[in-house]
């Protein structure tokens, strides 16, 4: 059945507004001018549309610029097929950091216009997590070597620290930092974050960080605040002495004590999670800045009401528990999960990222692609858990919200466009060099 033509005009509007809004006709382009046939602009234009259209390798996006039709190549200005080595061949020269500086410009945007305000917590709050991809191919700098021995099958991955904005609705990706091949998420934790606030200076995006217990170290919770910011860590053996003072304050605590609860539907049972609470720990050993401590109780039930799952999880925070609803701090503890079940998860399943890079013998054209991908990925949650007002249209699959892009990119027509307003992006200083 063919798409309802409100429903094509909407997401043909969508990608006519957004795209702009990225900048990408600022990224420097290190190209011969001499022999090129496509602006750059028009090229990373025609890969994000192609990925949130569901396109999982550069042969089919040239495939779709192909079969679009002549109403939208009018309104995204790509006027005709472009090779997929056309597309290979740009992306592989690029510097990732200009593609992070188009992420920003769309973050940015979407902030001006209101579409990132906090959901039911009272400030923004970014979770960091690395994400890995392996490749056949390995150049030590943005692919860090795995195989060693001689003859073994050369396998690099490139690594990145992805930082989502988890107190927003949609979840959206707002930087994605190239891990570098000489070190790991630890060691790039500072440089990570600093540019991270860099990036967002003189806007009020985010007040609090949080992230899984590889990060949590007296040095990383130092720098948080000495950015202005507020941490969460996860709590586990790398840190015995924490640990083992949180165990001792909170895990012995009743049902009855528990803080705040919550019972969710999940398959055919339920969750229940209890958060525990306190301020006991203020100030433990050389930890300052140490607030909180926090114990997460799940308890995972099935049909018939028994109990197959049960799980303690502990965490340490920087900001006083009188800050936050005891239901606030057991909903932040569950949003950090944001980061993996709504981003990274959104790409490797949806986008086929791990499957279907794109670009597998050259590392630094991989992570291009990567930055791009977590781009588009932000147009697509942004139509589908704001553009979108009503609970259920929020709710659809994300291979539904991509194949409704494709359908309106092949298949509208002038008829359809034809009440489309197309607004220019709002003024902003250039992305820098």
């Amino acid at each position: 059945m063919a798409q309802q033509a409100r429903l094509t005009r909407r997401m043909v509007g969508v990608l006519a507004v957004r795209l702009p809004e990225a900048r990408l006709d600022q990224v420097a382009d290190p190209r011969s001018g001499r022999s090129q046939r496509w602006k750059l602009a028009t090229l990373l234009r025609a890969v994000v549309v192609a990925m949130v259209a569901g396109c999982k390798s550069l042969a089919q996006a040239e495939a779709l610029t192909d079969e679009m039709s002549k109403a939208v190549r009018k309104r995204l200005g790509i006027w005709r097929r472009i090779a997929d080595t056309t597309l290979r061949d740009a992306l592989c020269v690029l510097s990732p950091d200009q593609i992070r500086r188009s992420l920003h410009a769309l973050v940015r945007a979407a902030y001006r216009r209101k579409a990132l305000e906090p959901d039911a917590l009272p400030f923004g709050v970014v979770a960091m997590d690395g994400k890995a991809t392996a490749l056949p191919s390995c150049d030590d700098d943005y692919a860090q070597r795995q195989s060693q021995a001689e003859g073994s099958r050369l396998i690099g991955l490139v690594r990145t620290m992805t930082c989502t904005l988890i107190s927003s609705r949609a979840k959206p990706c707002i930087d994605a930092l190239p891990i570098p091949a000489a070190t790991n998420e630890m060691g790039h934790f500072e440089p990570a974050l600093r540019s991270l606030v860099q990036a967002y200076k003189g806007i009020d995006l985010f007040r609090m960080l949080t992230y899984d217990a590889g990060a949590c170290s007296e040095h990383n919770g130092s720098v948080v605040c000495e950015l202005g910011l507020h941490y969460i860590f996860g709590l586990k053996g790398g840190q015995p002495t924490l640990l083992a003072e949180a165990q001792r304050l909170l895990a012995s605590l009743p049902v009855e004590r528990a803080d705040a609860s919550s019972d969710d539907a999940i398959g055919d049972g339920h969750v229940v999670r209890r958060v525990y609470l306190t301020e006991q720990m203020a100030g433990f050993g050389d930890w300052t800045h140490l607030r909180s401590a926090l114990r997460v109780e799940s308890e995972k039930f099935n049909l018939h009401g028994e109990r197959i799952a049960y799980e303690n999880r502990y965490f340490i925070a920087s900001l006083p528990t009188c800050r936050l609803t005891a239901k606030q701090w057991l909903l932040l503890v569950r949003r950090h999960w944001g980061v993996e079940n709504n981003c990274h998860n959104t790409l490797d399943t949806a986008f086929k990222e791990d499957d279907r890079p794109w670009i597998e013998s050259d590392p630094q054209g991989m992570l291009v692609v990567a930055l791009l991908r977590r781009l588009a990925y932000d147009v697509a949650t942004l139509f589908r858990a704001v553009t979108q007002r009503s609970t259920e249209r929020q709710a659809t699959p994300w291979l539904d919200i991509l194949r409704w892009f494709y359908n309106a990119l092949v298949g509208a027509t002038e008829l359809d466009l034809v009440e489309l307003r197309t607004r220019p992006p709002p003024s902003e200083p250039a992305l820098g060099p």
